[in-house]
């Protein structure tokens, strides 16, 4: 074992050991030795044994474990405390601006074992409240973190959302508009991606010479029908080239494997030479069935809902009519809610779910029973100045441990609706995550399941549960799922959504904004939606604040 490695050794044990909390004194012995041995000019390896200790800055307790490394190639007690230590805790030295110290804050005091995690805790204001997080450094740590996903290659579509004008305009630029259109995962809406694909109707030999730049991307992969660049900031750029029919290569470059083997069953005799657009809607047409949207060109089921003309009248952005879960300055949010119920009626809302926290989330300023009073009093006073436009008095209720709502019957009984949501003891069994949601869906101040599984795309897989069940409790209690339109959640799957409706299950489509921009959000909980098939009529953010009104009262009969 060379000296850099021992060195990395000892410096990652003092920093895991100050992230546990155990004696600095200890932790700081190994971070001088990691320094004394890295500058070395000799070889510990080739360093007779009985010498190993008379050399300045090893001593017999760490000239010990020197021994055992270079016999073993490991080191017991870092293989101990790594076992011992969630992998997105340890993860988390890799983000500039906080040592082990603050990553200790964040892992014990906070409860947060990864860095999607903590990006999240970002968004939603939570590190200020906590000592030695301001604001500032707040911000750092998300730009830091922001920095360091997009390195890894994986992009939440909303993130490639923001840079994607730029690149199409690039490639639109340098190549004839109508020989560039995207296509592939970011046409059919995916969640998360890897790679951002285009058509380039060029062959590689004119395609190449473009990208020949001062600063040239990588070039991972090439064909005869395709280029694989990698850009500088991490993103993987699929260049379809060599084609000649932009309808016929739009068509096989967006479905997903299963849809394109099916329809190319169902439909063997089509002959994609013979389309004369530059659209792939003509590939239905030759077909004889409706246009299929490229987010629903995921599975085979829905080629016969075409061929029954069932398909669905997607739901659009604008068909929202209202914030449905959102937080303000009472508890984990940075607006007031005066300022959250402006920004509403400045985007044309009819009105507003303000539901901050309840009491168990200490970590948020969740709301005791004092001030819940307070702010109904404040939502009252707003709601006199502020009509037509109206404030409903929500809460987001902590599902407990035993899946009981966080508030007495006087308390929950005094909201418009409760939306209930899990936010700790995350590492459920299926068994005990069943146990703890259904026992929540059945208590009848339940109004809408919130983040029905808790996951955070790219960092923290959701607690197990059998989707269909939960559906189904959600069916006979009359209560509401959440699509959190959270990007880093998009929660609940667009996967159940077909089932939900099935089952005659109202969804709605919630921002869970945490400050006025998150408003803006609600925009990727469509495109979500609409993977699924959900229509307006079946989300509860779209009804009209007379329909909201009278849907509430309906239910509380």
């Amino acid at each position: 074992m060379e000296n850099a490695a021992i060195a990395d050794n000892f410096s990652l044990l003092s920093k895991l050991m100050d992230i546990h909390g155990e004696n600095s004194f200890k932790s700081k012995t190994y971070s001088i030795a990691a320094f004394n041995i890295e500058k070395l000019p000799v070889e510990l390896k080739e360093t007779p044994r009985e010498k190993l200790f008379s050399i300045k800055g090893i001593g017999d307790s760490i000239g010990r474990k020197v021994i055992e490394m270079l016999d073993t190639g490991r080191l017991q007690v870092l293989d101990e405390i790594i076992a011992n230590t969630p992998p997105g805790v340890i993860e988390m030295l890799n983000i500039k601006g906080i040592g082990p110290k603050k990553i200790h804050t964040i892992w014990k005091e906070m409860g947060i074992e990864s860095i999607g995690e903590l990006l999240y805790a970002c968004n939603e204001n939570r590190l200020t409240l906590y000592k030695g997080f301001g604001e500032k450094t707040q911000q750092n740590v998300q730009e830091s973190i922001e920095f360091y996903f997009q390195n890894q290659g994986h992009f939440l579509y909303a993130q490639l959302n923001e840079i994607f004008p730029q690149i199409n305009n690039y490639l639109k630029k340098i190549f004839t508009p109508g020989k560039v259109e995207v296509t592939g995962r970011y046409r059919r809406q995916e969640l998360t991606i890897e790679e951002l694909e285009f058509v380039i109707l060029e062959p590689n030999e004119i395609v190449k010479p473009k990208f020949q730049t001062a600063q040239p991307p990588d070039l991972l992969e090439e064909n005869e029908r395709s280029l694989l660049f990698k850009l500088k900031n991490g993103l993987k750029l699929r260049l379809y080239t060599g084609g000649s029919s932009m309808a016929h290569e739009l068509f096989t470059t967006t479905g997903s494997g299963e849809f394109l083997q099916a329809f190319k069953s169902v439909y063997p005799e089509l002959k994609y030479d013979e389309l004369e657009t530059d659209d792939d809607r003509s590939v239905f047409e030759k077909a004889g069935i409706p246009y299929i949207h490229s987010c629903l060109r995921e599975t085979s089921t829905i080629i016969e809902k075409a061929q029954q003309n069932k398909l669905p009248q997607l739901i659009q952005t604008s068909d929202i009519r209202s914030i449905i879960h959102s937080h303000s300055n009472w508890s984990d949010g940075t607006n007031s809610l005066e300022e959250m119920a402006r920004e509403c009626i400045k985007r044309g809302y009819e009105y507003l779910v303000i539901s901050d926290h309840s009491q168990t989330a200490a970590y948020a300023n969740g709301l005791k029973e004092d001030r819940i009073l307070a702010q109904h009093k404040q939502i009252d006073e707003l709601n006199k100045r502020l009509t037509p436009f109206k404030v409903f008095k929500s809460i987001e209720s902590d599902i407990l441990n035993d899946g009981s709502l966080d508030y007495p019957e006087t308390i929950l009984k005094s909201f418009d609706l409760v939306i209930a949501s899990v936010h700790s003891n995350l590492k459920m069994t299926e068994e005990k995550a069943m146990s703890r949601l259904i026992k929540a869906i059945e208590n009848p101040y339940t109004t809408i399941l919130g983040h029905m599984t808790g996951r955070l795309l790219l960092s923290r897989n959701g607690y197990p549960i059998d989707h269909k069940k939960i559906i189904d409790a959600c069916a006979v209690n009359r209560v509401v799922i959440e699509i959190n339109a959270h990007p880093r959640r998009l929660d609940m799957d667009w996967r159940w959504i077909s089932y939900a409706m099935e089952k005659n299950v109202l969804l709605s489509i919630n921002p869970d904004a945490h400050f006025t921009e998150g408003f803006d959000d609600v925009k990727f909980g469509v495109l979500a939606a609409q993977k699924g098939g959900l229509t307006k009529e079946n989300n509860l953010s779209s009804f009209s604040l007379t329909e909201f009104e009278s849907w509430l009262i309906n239910r509380k009969k």
